[in-house]
């Protein structure tokens, strides 16, 4: 009979299989976050290909951008290009702990963003690394419509253009996930 393995409910992906790494079945991972300390300090990850399971990192390293690693069961080139594409997850619970005033990208995604004047500029919809620092990627509030819009063609909300805010100490000037919110020094013409 086969153990039933329950998939834990705080899975974050964190990467993705960008292929083989040599010809002993190490995968290269290319890692969401620049730094990667959750896939490096992590020994079960979570892969969505075949479907969804855990394995057990046995050796893992950075190289280069990427991080390389030896899972078990993985053994030969071909075994590890087989899991190309695959979404790398780890649970929530297990990323290591930060000290203050450094989070997660993850945890930053959906909070609210609000200028110093208290003007709303929109929700976090993704982060990005340019080399130098993250971005946050703000996608505009929803707007409502003009009312002298006929109900009929009222189809879709207008969206405020994206803006793009360096996740620096010049910018931005408090985080609260209690709040779920981020202040900012950006004014809207920036």
């Amino acid at each position: 009979m086969l153990a039933v393995v329950k998939i834990p409910d705080d899975l974050q992906i964190v990467g993705y299989v960008s292929g083989a790494y040599g010809v002993q079945g190490w995968v290269r991972i290319k890692p969401y976050s620049a730094d990667a300390d959750a896939l490096l300090q992590t020994k079960t990850w979570w892969l969505d290909k075949p479907d969804m399971h855990d394995v057990d990192v046995m050796q893992v390293k950075t190289h280069g951008g990427d991080v390389v690693a030896s899972l078990m069961g993985v053994t030969g080139r071909d075994a590890a290009e087989a899991l190309k594409g695959a979404a790398v997850k780890i649970a929530r619970s297990h990323f290591p702990v930060l000290s203050d005033n450094e989070f997660y990208w993850v945890d930053l995604v959906g909070l609210n963003v609000v200028n110093l004047e208290g003007v709303a500029l929109g929700q976090v919809m993704d982060l990005m690394d340019n080399g130098a620092h993250p971005i946050l990627r703000i996608v505009g509030k929803i707007s409502s419509e003009p009312e002298s819009i006929p109900v009929e063609t009222k189809k879709q909300a207008v969206r405020e253009p994206e803006i793009l805010i360096p996740f620096v100490d010049r910018f931005i000037k408090s985080v609260d996930q209690d709040t779920k919110t981020i202040v900012v020094e950006w004014g809207l013409d920036y």
